[in-house]
């Protein structure tokens, strides 16, 4: 009952967490919505140039407060997400030996900062993205862009590329609990490199080759990145393993 109890306690303040940072957002929703749409707006010009009339509406009687309160409750998830994460973490390190909390923190510390830089990323390239999709609208006929669909696209560039910016962190904690090594690593390499390729031609919306190789070709890195940090981490664990057989052998006489 005192386990349940501090899940509901640490579940309010997460909620409420989540309810402030959508109510910031609410406030910021011009700035947010500016942000959003820049990407759109930046490539406007060129489709004008090749005679595509692309216009981005909202729908419907409610569509527009629908439109806010989702970019909103998204906006304030992000915004929360250092408060309901720790106390995600909060309720889970008690249980946790010392050296796994050293490693939870670790890998905490570093997953955040590989989303955000694929998520940034995506970013950098949501107008050459959009430009492909909208391209092919044939000659004389407009395109109106609903918001939903606009934000859900934007949406899943962002998690695609920030989700497969985890690589590392995943490559590396199978290894660290001894589920793969560098050798098996190295040897699968080949097929991961090529699932890799079709992974990105898969999940980015677009059918250009640029947008594929702008998540295949870092994610490829960061594996090799992985699989050298797996390389050191299986020598030194030779390198333990061989230091305490050395001991035990020097201790057996005594032993016997």
């Amino acid at each position: 009952m005192g386990h349940l109890r501090e899940l509901r306690s640490r579940l309010v303040r997460a909620v409420l967490a989540i309810a402030v940072g959508t109510i910031i957002a609410l406030v910021f929703y011009d700035p947010v919505l500016d942000f959003l749409t820049r990407p759109y707006e930046s490539i406007q010009p060129l489709l004008l140039e090749r005679g595509i009339d692309s216009e981005l509406v909202i729908t419907g009687v409610g569509g527009a407060l629908q439109f806010q309160l989702k970019i909103s409750l998204v906006v304030g998830i992000l915004l929360s997400s250092p408060v309901w994460l720790w106390q995600m973490w909060a309720f889970v390190l008690p249980a946790l030996h010392r050296h796994e909390k050293r490693w939870a923190l670790l890998l905490t510390a570093t997953g955040a900062p590989l989303f955000i830089a694929g998520a940034a990323l995506a970013y950098l390239i949501l107008p050459k993205a959009m430009d492909v999709l909208i391209g092919f609208v044939p000659d004389g006929v407009g395109s109106l862009i609903t918001g939903a669909e606009y934000f859900n696209f934007i949406i899943r560039m962002l998690l695609v590329f920030g989700v497969a910016a985890e690589i590392p962190l995943v490559v590396v904690l199978l290894n660290r609990i001894g589920a793969v090594s560098a050798a098996q690593l190295a040897n699968a390499r080949p097929w991961i490199v090529i699932g890799i390729f079709v992974f990105a031609a898969v999940a980015t919306p677009t059918t250009d080759p640029l947008t594929m190789l702008f998540l295949a070709v870092p994610m490829t890195v960061l594996y090799l990145f992985s699989e050298i940090i797996a390389k050191l981490t299986d020598r030194k664990r030779r390198k333990v393993a061989a230091q305490t057989a050395l001991g035990d052998d020097e201790l057996s006489p005594l032993d016997d």
